[in-house]
């Protein structure tokens, strides 16, 4: 019976061994888990962020490309007749010598044409004006280099320096935007 007392305590400490390396694993891994599930939580919440982050970002950039590209829709109205008003510029400019050049002349032939060029050119200096482009006519202003071409300087007394003395060609802008500069003499 000694024998039997004896394998029969040791099969229960056998059990209990057995119970105790049970529950230890579920410790150890009740323990693992938890540390990996609040990585995986702190990661989640990095993650997250960062994708917020990104979508802030690119609402962002999108707004700026919206606003950039409305700008240049704007502007593209705005000066898209540029090279056309720079054409027509040189319309005028004709027109105005042809004037020039038919004043003082008395045959009847010449003064009809002179007043038919007159007409013209009254009708093309409206159409520029409601196209919003605008000559610039510099006499008497102080010189500026946005707006003036300097071509020579002269002895002008009665001018303070650096004041435009007479205008050779006139300059036009188009809204702001020059589109010739005035071609000027200033005074020394």
């Amino acid at each position: 019976m000694n024998d039997e007392n004896t394998i029969d305590e040791n099969v229960e400490n056998d059990e209990q061994d057995i119970d105790e390396t049970i529950e230890s694993p579920d410790e150890e891994l009740d323990s693992d888990t938890s540390v990996t599930t609040d990585q995986e939580l702190e990661l989640a919440k990095a993650e997250a962020t960062s994708a917020k982050d990104d979508y802030v970002r690119l609402q962002a950039e999108m707004q700026n490309l919206r606003r950039r590209t409305e700008q240049d829709v704007e502007k593209a109205h705005k000066y898209g007749q540029e090279r056309f008003s720079t054409e027509l510029i040189s319309v005028v400019d004709n027109l105005e010598r042809s004037l020039e050049a038919s004043v003082g002349n008395e045959d009847s032939v010449v003064k009809a044409i002179h007043e038919g060029v007159n007409l013209t050119l009254k009708g093309f200096i409206e159409c520029l004006q409601r196209n919003h482009i605008s000559p610039v006519d510099p006499m008497g202003e102080p010189f500026d280099p946005l707006f003036h071409q300097a071509i020579g300087t002269q002895d002008s007394p009665e001018s303070e320096p650096n004041t435009v003395v007479a205008v050779m060609q006139k300059g036009y802008t188009l809204h702001d935007r020059v589109l010739r500069p005035a071609m000027v003499m200033v005074s020394k």
